[in-house]
C-alpha cells in the first residue's frame, strides 16, 4: 500500500509563518512531481505549488515570494514553507505525488488526507 501522510498545519496570525511536510511511504519506485493543492470553503481546490525531482518547482501568484517548497527526494518527503500568511491562505491543505509503484509496475497519483490552515487578522 502507498500513501501521503501530511502534518504541520494549524492556527498562525497573519503575518506568521507555518511549514507542512508530506511523507511518501510503501511501494514505490520512483516519485516525479510533488506538490501542495489547497481548497478554501465554497472554493475549488487550487494548486499552490509543485516541484519536480530534479528540483524546478512553480507556484500560484498568489503564493510567490511567501511561500517555498522544497522536497527530500532520499526520505520521498516534500514540504512547504509558508511565510507571511494572510488570512485568505485559510484553507484545507493536500498533498499530492506522482507516482511508480513497485510490483506491478505502474503510475499512481496519491492524494494526503489533508492538513488544516486556518490564519487569523
Amino acid at each position: 500500500q502507498v500513501q501521503l501522510v501530511e502534518s504541520g498545519g494549524g492556527l498562525a496570525q497573519a503575518g506568521g509563518s507555518l511549514r507542512l511536510s508530506c511523507a511518501a511511504s510503501g511501494n514505490i519506485f520512483r516519485i516525479n512531481a510533488m506538490g501542495w493543492y489547497r481548497q478554501a470553503p465554497g472554493k475549488q481546490r487550487e494548486l499552490v505549488a509543485a516541484i519536480t525531482s530534479g528540483g524546478l518547482s512553480n507556484y500560484a501568484d498568489s503564493v510567490k515570494g511567501r511561500f517555498t517548497i522544497a522536497r527530500d527526494n532520499a526520505k520521498n518527503t516534500v514540504y512547504l514553507q509558508m511565510s507571511r500568511l494572510k488570512p485568505e491562505d485559510t484553507a484545507l491543505y493536500y498533498c499530492n505525488a506522482e507516482t511508480v509503484t513497485r510490483s506491478p509496475v505502474r503510475n499512481l497519483e496519491l492524494w494526503g488526507q489533508g492538513t488544516l490552515v486556518t490564519v487569523s487578522s
